[in-house]
């Protein structure tokens, strides 16, 4: 299991860095257990971000 860094949240819209080896594929699910929060990959941007949609609220990240 990969993990990876939070680095951008606009609203639902998370984007998370990974190692590049190592990104998760489109319609992967990603876990932040620290809050309980669920992601959907919807793209990969290069460099290692993936762009996510978070399936709950992002307030507190």
């Amino acid at each position: 299991m990969s993990k990876g860094n939070v680095v951008e949240i606009i609203g639902a819209v998370v984007d998370v860095q990974f190692p590049r080896g190592d990104m998760p594929k489109v319609y992967d699910a990603l876990k932040i257990e620290a809050v309980g929060l669920t992601l959907e990959v919807q793209q990969q941007l290069g460099d290692g971000v993936v762009r996510t949609i978070a399936m709950g609220s992002t307030d507190g990240l």
